[in-house]
Protein backbone atom coordinates (compact mmCIF):
# COMPACT_ATOMS: atom_id res chain seq x y z
CA UNK A 1 0.00 0.00 0.00
CA UNK A 2 1.34 3.60 -0.71
CA UNK A 3 2.06 5.86 1.98
CA UNK A 4 -0.63 8.94 2.02
CA UNK A 5 2.11 11.27 2.81
CA UNK A 6 3.59 9.38 -1.24
CA UNK A 7 0.06 9.39 -2.79
CA UNK A 8 0.40 12.67 -4.70
CA UNK A 9 4.15 12.56 -5.42
CA UNK A 10 5.08 11.79 -9.50
CA UNK A 11 6.08 8.17 -9.83
CA UNK A 12 9.05 9.14 -12.21
CA UNK A 13 11.68 12.02 -11.60
CA UNK A 14 11.16 14.51 -13.97
CA UNK A 15 7.04 13.38 -13.87
CA UNK A 16 4.44 16.49 -13.70
CA UNK A 17 3.02 16.51 -10.04
CA UNK A 18 0.05 14.50 -9.73
CA UNK A 19 -3.61 16.68 -9.50
CA UNK A 20 -5.34 16.89 -6.33
CA UNK A 21 -8.33 16.94 -7.37
CA UNK A 22 -9.96 16.19 -10.99
CA UNK A 23 -11.65 19.81 -12.86
CA UNK A 24 -14.97 19.51 -13.37
CA UNK A 25 -15.14 20.17 -16.92
CA UNK A 26 -18.15 19.60 -18.91
CA UNK A 27 -18.46 16.26 -21.33
CA UNK A 28 -21.87 15.08 -21.58
CA UNK A 29 -20.78 13.41 -24.68
CA UNK A 30 -17.55 11.63 -25.88
CA UNK A 31 -17.82 11.01 -29.27
CA UNK A 32 -16.32 8.24 -30.78
CA UNK A 33 -14.13 8.20 -33.52
CA UNK A 34 -11.52 5.78 -36.07
CA UNK A 35 -8.85 7.61 -37.12
CA UNK A 36 -7.80 5.19 -39.54
CA UNK A 37 -11.07 6.30 -40.96
CA UNK A 38 -10.08 9.41 -43.53
CA UNK A 39 -14.30 10.13 -43.34
CA UNK A 40 -14.09 10.56 -40.15
CA UNK A 41 -10.95 12.00 -39.56
CA UNK A 42 -11.66 14.79 -41.96
CA UNK A 43 -14.54 15.84 -39.67
CA UNK A 44 -13.21 15.94 -36.88
CA UNK A 45 -12.12 19.78 -36.77
CA UNK A 46 -15.67 20.54 -37.82
CA UNK A 47 -16.98 18.69 -34.77
CA UNK A 48 -14.71 21.22 -32.60
CA UNK A 49 -16.95 23.08 -30.04
CA UNK A 50 -19.88 21.05 -30.81
CA UNK A 51 -19.17 18.26 -28.77
CA UNK A 52 -17.69 18.70 -24.90
CA UNK A 53 -15.29 15.37 -26.01
CA UNK A 54 -13.78 13.81 -29.24
CA UNK A 55 -12.14 10.37 -28.32
CA UNK A 56 -9.75 9.08 -30.97
CA UNK A 57 -10.52 4.73 -30.72
CA UNK A 58 -7.75 2.74 -31.21
CA UNK A 59 -9.21 -0.31 -29.74
CA UNK A 60 -12.95 -1.86 -30.38
CA UNK A 61 -14.08 -1.24 -33.88
CA UNK A 62 -10.97 -0.67 -35.39
CA UNK A 63 -9.64 -3.77 -37.36
CA UNK A 64 -6.43 -5.67 -36.74
CA UNK A 65 -4.61 -4.43 -39.77
CA UNK A 66 -6.02 -1.24 -38.98
CA UNK A 67 -4.54 -0.49 -35.63
CA UNK A 68 -1.16 0.78 -36.47
CA UNK A 69 -2.89 2.86 -39.20
CA UNK A 70 -5.32 4.54 -36.49
CA UNK A 71 -2.82 5.20 -34.12
CA UNK A 72 -0.94 7.39 -37.06
CA UNK A 73 -3.80 8.57 -37.51
CA UNK A 74 -4.60 10.52 -33.98
CA UNK A 75 -1.40 11.86 -33.84
CA UNK A 76 -1.88 13.73 -37.47
CA UNK A 77 -4.96 14.80 -36.00
CA UNK A 78 -4.21 16.20 -32.77
CA UNK A 79 -0.71 17.94 -33.70
CA UNK A 80 -2.79 19.48 -36.59
CA UNK A 81 -6.29 20.55 -35.27
CA UNK A 82 -6.96 23.20 -32.64
CA UNK A 83 -9.64 21.21 -30.04
CA UNK A 84 -9.98 24.64 -28.31
CA UNK A 85 -12.43 24.26 -25.73
CA UNK A 86 -12.87 20.92 -26.83
CA UNK A 87 -11.28 17.45 -25.18
CA UNK A 88 -9.12 15.53 -26.58
CA UNK A 89 -9.32 11.96 -25.13
CA UNK A 90 -8.08 7.99 -26.29
CA UNK A 91 -9.15 4.66 -25.59
CA UNK A 92 -5.76 2.61 -26.14
CA UNK A 93 -5.73 -1.12 -26.98
CA UNK A 94 -6.24 -3.40 -23.55
CA UNK A 95 -3.49 -4.15 -21.56
CA UNK A 96 -3.19 -7.54 -22.65
CA UNK A 97 -2.88 -6.83 -26.21
CA UNK A 98 0.08 -6.73 -28.36
CA UNK A 99 -0.45 -2.51 -29.51
CA UNK A 100 -1.42 -0.70 -26.12
CA UNK A 101 2.89 -0.40 -25.47
CA UNK A 102 3.05 1.09 -28.75
CA UNK A 103 0.05 2.84 -28.15
CA UNK A 104 1.36 5.08 -24.97
CA UNK A 105 4.97 5.14 -25.98
CA UNK A 106 4.00 6.55 -29.07
CA UNK A 107 1.11 8.95 -27.93
CA UNK A 108 2.54 10.58 -25.08
CA UNK A 109 5.67 11.96 -26.63
CA UNK A 110 4.23 12.75 -29.75
CA UNK A 111 0.82 14.52 -28.87
CA UNK A 112 0.68 14.34 -25.12
CA UNK A 113 0.44 18.02 -24.82
CA UNK A 114 -2.38 17.84 -26.07
CA UNK A 115 -3.61 14.46 -24.46
CA UNK A 116 -6.28 15.26 -21.51
CA UNK A 117 -7.59 11.68 -20.84
CA UNK A 118 -6.47 8.13 -21.57
CA UNK A 119 -9.49 5.50 -21.29
CA UNK A 120 -7.99 2.35 -20.65
CA UNK A 121 -10.72 -0.71 -21.49
CA UNK A 122 -11.49 -3.83 -19.60
CA UNK A 123 -9.66 -2.73 -16.27
CA UNK A 124 -9.90 -5.67 -13.76
CA UNK A 125 -8.58 -4.15 -10.66
CA UNK A 126 -6.19 -1.53 -9.21
CA UNK A 127 -3.03 -3.36 -10.64
CA UNK A 128 -4.25 -2.27 -13.86
CA UNK A 129 -3.93 1.17 -12.99
CA UNK A 130 -0.80 1.06 -11.07
CA UNK A 131 0.51 -0.32 -14.48
CA UNK A 132 -0.46 2.52 -16.80
CA UNK A 133 0.45 5.24 -13.77
CA UNK A 134 3.83 4.42 -13.50
CA UNK A 135 4.42 3.86 -17.18
CA UNK A 136 3.05 7.54 -18.04
CA UNK A 137 4.92 9.11 -15.29
CA UNK A 138 8.30 8.02 -16.95
CA UNK A 139 6.90 8.78 -20.50
CA UNK A 140 5.58 12.10 -19.23
CA UNK A 141 9.33 12.94 -17.95
CA UNK A 142 11.18 11.69 -21.08
CA UNK A 143 8.25 14.16 -23.23
CA UNK A 144 9.03 16.89 -20.78
CA UNK A 145 5.47 17.18 -19.94
CA UNK A 146 4.18 19.71 -17.30
CA UNK A 147 0.46 18.78 -16.69
CA UNK A 148 -0.03 14.78 -16.01
CA UNK A 149 -2.76 12.79 -18.71
CA UNK A 150 -5.70 12.16 -16.74
CA UNK A 151 -7.09 7.88 -16.41
CA UNK A 152 -10.55 6.64 -17.49
CA UNK A 153 -11.33 3.21 -16.82
CA UNK A 154 -13.99 0.86 -18.47
CA UNK A 155 -15.73 -1.16 -16.61
CA UNK A 156 -16.22 -4.45 -18.90
CA UNK A 157 -16.19 -7.46 -16.38
CA UNK A 158 -17.89 -8.86 -13.08
CA UNK A 159 -14.25 -8.64 -11.44
CA UNK A 160 -13.67 -4.79 -12.58
CA UNK A 161 -17.39 -4.20 -11.23
CA UNK A 162 -16.11 -6.29 -8.03
CA UNK A 163 -13.34 -4.41 -7.38
CA UNK A 164 -14.69 -0.54 -8.46
CA UNK A 165 -13.69 1.00 -5.18
CA UNK A 166 -10.20 0.13 -5.48
CA UNK A 167 -10.71 1.21 -9.01
CA UNK A 168 -11.60 4.43 -7.77
CA UNK A 169 -8.79 5.09 -5.71
CA UNK A 170 -5.84 3.50 -7.14
CA UNK A 171 -4.40 6.61 -8.63
CA UNK A 172 -4.64 10.35 -8.17
CA UNK A 173 -4.52 10.17 -12.39
CA UNK A 174 -8.37 8.68 -12.25
CA UNK A 175 -10.78 10.54 -13.83
CA UNK A 176 -13.68 8.82 -14.16
CA UNK A 177 -15.15 5.65 -15.00
CA UNK A 178 -17.49 4.05 -17.89
CA UNK A 179 -20.14 1.56 -18.39
CA UNK A 180 -19.05 -1.22 -20.66
CA UNK A 181 -22.39 -3.00 -21.14
CA UNK A 182 -21.61 -5.01 -24.20
CA UNK A 183 -18.25 -6.53 -22.90
CA UNK A 184 -19.72 -6.73 -19.07
CA UNK A 185 -23.14 -8.66 -20.98
CA UNK A 186 -20.86 -11.19 -21.74
CA UNK A 187 -18.62 -11.46 -19.09
CA UNK A 188 -21.30 -11.78 -16.60
CA UNK A 189 -23.08 -14.39 -18.87
CA UNK A 190 -26.52 -12.65 -19.01
CA UNK A 191 -28.48 -13.08 -21.72
CA UNK A 192 -29.11 -10.26 -23.74
CA UNK A 193 -26.98 -9.54 -27.32
CA UNK A 194 -27.88 -5.52 -27.37
CA UNK A 195 -25.14 -3.03 -26.62
CA UNK A 196 -26.33 -1.45 -23.16
CA UNK A 197 -30.29 -0.26 -23.11
CA UNK A 198 -33.05 -2.28 -21.87
CA UNK A 199 -34.55 -5.58 -22.82
CA UNK A 200 -38.40 -6.65 -23.19
CA UNK A 201 -38.01 -9.58 -21.17
CA UNK A 202 -36.51 -7.99 -18.12
CA UNK A 203 -39.56 -7.29 -16.74
CA UNK A 204 -42.14 -6.50 -13.73
CA UNK A 205 -45.86 -7.65 -13.90
CA UNK A 206 -48.95 -6.30 -12.56
CA UNK A 207 -50.83 -8.34 -10.46
CA UNK A 208 -53.38 -10.49 -11.43
CA UNK A 209 -57.28 -9.59 -10.68
CA UNK A 210 -58.35 -12.49 -8.71
CA UNK A 211 -61.82 -11.72 -10.08
CA UNK A 212 -60.46 -11.60 -13.63
CA UNK A 213 -57.79 -13.99 -13.55
CA UNK A 214 -57.51 -13.73 -17.46
CA UNK A 215 -57.70 -10.22 -17.70
CA UNK A 216 -54.67 -8.35 -19.42
CA UNK A 217 -52.06 -7.49 -17.22
CA UNK A 218 -49.51 -4.55 -17.55
CA UNK A 219 -45.81 -5.25 -17.87
CA UNK A 220 -43.18 -2.55 -16.88
CA UNK A 221 -39.72 -3.06 -18.63
CA UNK A 222 -36.69 -2.66 -15.95
CA UNK A 223 -33.23 -1.69 -16.88
CA UNK A 224 -30.57 -4.35 -16.72
CA UNK A 225 -28.00 -1.85 -16.03
CA UNK A 226 -29.46 0.25 -13.14
CA UNK A 227 -27.50 -1.73 -9.91
CA UNK A 228 -24.15 -1.00 -11.58
CA UNK A 229 -25.12 2.37 -13.04
CA UNK A 230 -25.95 3.34 -9.21
CA UNK A 231 -22.69 1.38 -7.95
CA UNK A 232 -20.77 3.25 -10.34
CA UNK A 233 -21.87 6.48 -9.09
CA UNK A 234 -21.44 5.85 -5.61
CA UNK A 235 -17.24 4.63 -5.98
CA UNK A 236 -16.90 7.63 -8.47
CA UNK A 237 -18.44 10.09 -5.93
CA UNK A 238 -16.98 8.46 -3.05
CA UNK A 239 -13.23 9.27 -4.49
CA UNK A 240 -14.37 12.78 -6.33
CA UNK A 241 -14.13 11.19 -10.01
CA UNK A 242 -16.67 11.17 -12.38
CA UNK A 243 -19.24 8.40 -13.89
CA UNK A 244 -20.82 8.23 -17.20
CA UNK A 245 -22.98 5.84 -19.38
CA UNK A 246 -21.19 3.99 -22.45
CA UNK A 247 -22.61 3.43 -25.35
CA UNK A 248 -26.13 3.00 -26.94
CA UNK A 249 -25.42 0.47 -29.94
CA UNK A 250 -29.18 1.50 -31.26
CA UNK A 251 -28.36 3.98 -33.42
CA UNK A 252 -32.09 4.64 -34.87
CA UNK A 253 -33.44 4.45 -31.90
CA UNK A 254 -33.21 8.01 -30.73
CA UNK A 255 -36.22 7.69 -27.82
CA UNK A 256 -34.82 4.94 -26.15
CA UNK A 257 -31.23 6.19 -26.37
CA UNK A 258 -32.54 9.50 -24.81
CA UNK A 259 -34.48 7.37 -21.79
CA UNK A 260 -31.26 5.75 -20.68
CA UNK A 261 -29.22 8.80 -21.23
CA UNK A 262 -31.09 10.22 -18.83
CA UNK A 263 -31.84 7.37 -16.75
CA UNK A 264 -28.25 7.59 -16.13
CA UNK A 265 -28.15 11.70 -15.45
CA UNK A 266 -30.82 11.56 -13.19
CA UNK A 267 -28.36 8.63 -11.36
CA UNK A 268 -25.87 10.92 -11.13
CA UNK A 269 -24.21 10.46 -14.12
CA UNK A 270 -21.74 13.14 -15.95
CA UNK A 271 -21.87 12.12 -19.50
CA UNK A 272 -21.96 9.08 -22.03
CA UNK A 273 -20.63 8.03 -24.85
CA UNK A 274 -21.50 8.91 -28.51
CA UNK A 275 -21.25 6.80 -31.38
CA UNK A 276 -22.92 8.49 -34.30
CA UNK A 277 -23.30 12.40 -34.39
CA UNK A 278 -27.22 12.25 -33.56
CA UNK A 279 -26.65 11.25 -30.58
CA UNK A 280 -24.31 14.08 -29.60
CA UNK A 281 -27.51 16.77 -29.66
CA UNK A 282 -29.66 13.98 -27.78
CA UNK A 283 -26.52 13.70 -24.69
CA UNK A 284 -25.99 17.72 -24.97
CA UNK A 285 -29.22 18.54 -24.00
CA UNK A 286 -29.95 15.43 -21.54
CA UNK A 287 -26.42 15.79 -19.46
CA UNK A 288 -27.79 19.66 -19.07
CA UNK A 289 -30.27 20.38 -16.88
CA UNK A 290 -33.49 22.05 -18.01
CA UNK A 291 -34.49 25.78 -17.93
CA UNK A 292 -37.09 24.77 -15.52
CA UNK A 293 -34.89 22.63 -13.20
CA UNK A 294 -32.50 26.05 -13.08
CA UNK A 295 -35.16 28.27 -12.38
CA UNK A 296 -36.20 26.25 -9.36
CA UNK A 297 -32.86 25.41 -8.21
CA UNK A 298 -32.23 29.19 -7.78
CA UNK A 299 -35.05 30.00 -6.26
CA UNK A 300 -34.34 27.62 -3.59
CA UNK A 301 -30.53 29.29 -3.18
CA UNK A 302 -32.73 33.02 -2.67
CA UNK A 303 -35.14 31.65 -0.45
CA UNK A 304 -32.02 29.88 1.73
CA UNK A 305 -30.23 33.05 2.62
CA UNK A 306 -27.53 31.41 4.52
CA UNK A 307 -28.39 27.68 4.01
CA UNK A 308 -29.66 26.83 7.25
CA UNK A 309 -33.24 26.18 8.87
CA UNK A 310 -36.21 25.51 6.33
CA UNK A 311 -38.63 27.25 4.22
CA UNK A 312 -41.99 26.71 2.05
CA UNK A 313 -41.53 27.33 -1.21
CA UNK A 314 -45.33 26.45 -3.70
CA UNK A 315 -46.56 24.53 -0.68
CA UNK A 316 -43.12 22.52 -0.50
CA UNK A 317 -40.61 22.61 2.64
CA UNK A 318 -37.07 23.18 1.31
CA UNK A 319 -34.31 22.47 4.18
CA UNK A 320 -30.56 22.78 3.71
CA UNK A 321 -30.45 19.33 2.22
CA UNK A 322 -33.06 20.64 -0.83
CA UNK A 323 -30.44 23.11 -0.91
CA UNK A 324 -27.29 20.80 -1.65
CA UNK A 325 -29.72 19.49 -4.34
CA UNK A 326 -30.27 22.93 -5.93
CA UNK A 327 -26.36 23.73 -5.92
CA UNK A 328 -25.51 20.33 -7.71
CA UNK A 329 -27.94 21.74 -10.54
CA UNK A 330 -26.57 25.45 -10.20
CA UNK A 331 -23.08 24.89 -10.36
CA UNK A 332 -23.30 22.59 -13.15
CA UNK A 333 -25.22 24.78 -15.21
CA UNK A 334 -22.44 27.55 -14.81
CA UNK A 335 -20.16 24.78 -16.21
CA UNK A 336 -21.90 24.36 -19.53
CA UNK A 337 -23.07 28.08 -19.44
CA UNK A 338 -19.35 28.45 -19.95
CA UNK A 339 -18.71 26.48 -22.80
CA UNK A 340 -22.23 26.45 -24.60
CA UNK A 341 -23.61 30.31 -25.82
CA UNK A 342 -27.64 28.65 -26.42
CA UNK A 343 -27.45 27.39 -22.64
CA UNK A 344 -25.99 30.28 -21.49
CA UNK A 345 -28.62 32.57 -23.38
CA UNK A 346 -31.06 29.78 -21.44
CA UNK A 347 -30.28 30.21 -18.26
CA UNK A 348 -29.36 34.09 -18.36
CA UNK A 349 -33.21 34.38 -19.75
CA UNK A 350 -34.58 32.70 -16.09
CA UNK A 351 -36.15 35.39 -13.68
CA UNK A 352 -37.05 34.63 -10.00
CA UNK A 353 -40.09 34.81 -9.00
CA UNK A 354 -40.76 35.65 -5.13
Amino acid sequence: MRPAKDFFRPLAVGAPTPVTEIPARPSRAIHFFDPSNAKMAAKVPQMVGTVDVLLGNLEDAVKADNKEAARAGLVKIAQETDFGPTQLWTRINALDSPWVLDDLTTLVAEIGDKLDVIMVPKVQGAEDIHYVDRLLAQLEAKAGLERPILVHAILETARGVANIEEICGASPRMQGLSLGPADLAADRRMKTTRVGGGHPGYLVRQDANPDQPEAHRDVFQQDLWHYTISRMVDACAMHGIYPYYGPFGDIADVVACEDQFRNAFLLGCVGTWSLHPKQIEIANRVFAPSADEIKHARRVVAAMGDGTGAVMLDGKMEDDASLKQCMVMVELAEQLAAIDPQLKAQYDAITIED
